[in-house]
């Protein structure tokens, strides 16, 4: 994976500078989620009698007042000086995203904030800011699921992931919808601080300290009616045929186009291939199976259509990091 240069040193008991880039109709979870993390991880720590706390957080941006989509006001500090070392430098999103990553002015702080940064991240729609900065290219990233395929297509250079909650590739983090922020940073503060303050954080949080991998973004089915909508009469008959062989030939005959046709435009709809859409179906059906009834994970496999129990497996540890026994453990009846 390729890592961030000029990355600078920090003292090893030294608080970690931490910034969180916000801009006008910013998310506000994606502000606060992670805040709150780093300022429990800075409470905890002075009750364990540290001298001095992990983190020091600072919200910044291009003027002081900045109005979040909620119409709440946030009062940030002015962004320092690109060149000036930090540890940790947070993107946030939210329905201004789109101006933020259009702004020249934002975007070029943030390549030279990066390139002085031990590990830079994003939350939610944050990676379109990181991905117009060129910090993503050649990155699997997550964002939120209904602006994935969106990010894929404008970004071609970037790997994107829909299904994740958030991902580490080398020095940069990207996590997925709003409430993914926290997750994100816990993960961080495990990383930093250890196991045991990012559970206790979580605990206090009343969150998921890693929130379980069957928890994926949000419903397949759901997504892929939303991002493609063309193929929606495609979607509900593949729903209806899920133990059926589904092959390309069988899902562009189904369409009513060639394969070639079929594969460019559906990939284009959903940012998905056709094959990756089954597989998605698949195992949203069976996780369904696995949670509401009690039918031997044999026969959840035999109708979802996986031909059998090892592939089925594979498929959820590829998707959800688990496997269809834990998912049934966690989420069964």
């Amino acid at each position: 994976m390729a890592t961030m240069t000029l990355c600078p040193s920090f003292p090893p008991n030294g608080p970690r500078v931490v910034e969180i880039v916000v801009f006008p109709a910013v998310q506000v979870l994606d502000v606060t989620g992670p805040l709150q993390v780093f300022a429990s991880a800075n409470v905890f720590s002075a009750e364990t009698g540290a001298a001095q706390p992990p983190y020091v957080v600072r919200v910044v941006a291009r003027s002081q007042l900045v109005v979040c989509s909620a119409g709440l006001g946030l009062v940030a500090e002015i962004l320092p000086l690109a060149s000036e070392p930090i540890d940790t430098l947070v993107v946030a999103g939210g329905e201004g995203v789109d101006a933020a990553a259009a702004d020249p002015t934002l975007v070029t702080w943030v390549q030279g904030r990066a390139a002085r940064a031990r590990r830079t991240t994003s939350v939610c729609t944050g990676a379109f800011i990181l991905a117009s900065a060129g910090l993503l290219d050649g990155r699997c990233v997550a964002t939120h699921w209904s602006r994935c395929a969106e990010l894929a297509r404008r970004y071609p250079a970037v790997q994107v992931e829909a299904d994740p909650i958030f991902i580490q590739d080398g020095s940069t983090w990207t996590s997925a919808g709003v409430t993914a922020g926290i997750d994100l940073a816990l993960a961080l503060v495990e990383q930093d601080i250890g196991r045991a303050m990012a559970m206790r954080i979580a605990r206090d949080l009343v969150v998921f300290f890693k929130r379980p991998g069957g928890q994926a973004q949000f419903s397949a089915a759901m997504m892929l009616q939303d991002t493609g909508s063309a193929f929606s009469a495609l979607h509900d008959w593949i729903g209806e045929n899920l133990d059926r062989s589904l092959p390309l030939s069988v899902l562009a005959r189904q369409a009513g186009m060639s394969e070639r046709s079929f594969s460019r435009r559906y990939l284009n709809a959903t940012g998905r291939t056709p094959a990756r859409a089954v597989e998605h179906l698949r195992v949203e059906a069976a996780r369904h199976l696995l949670s509401d009834t009690e039918l031997p994970i044999k026969v959840v496999a035999q109708r979802c259509g996986f031909g059998s129990e090892e592939i089925m497996r594979r498929c959820f540890h590829r998707l959800l990091a688990t496997s269809p026994q834990d998912y049934r453990i966690r989420f069964g009846k």
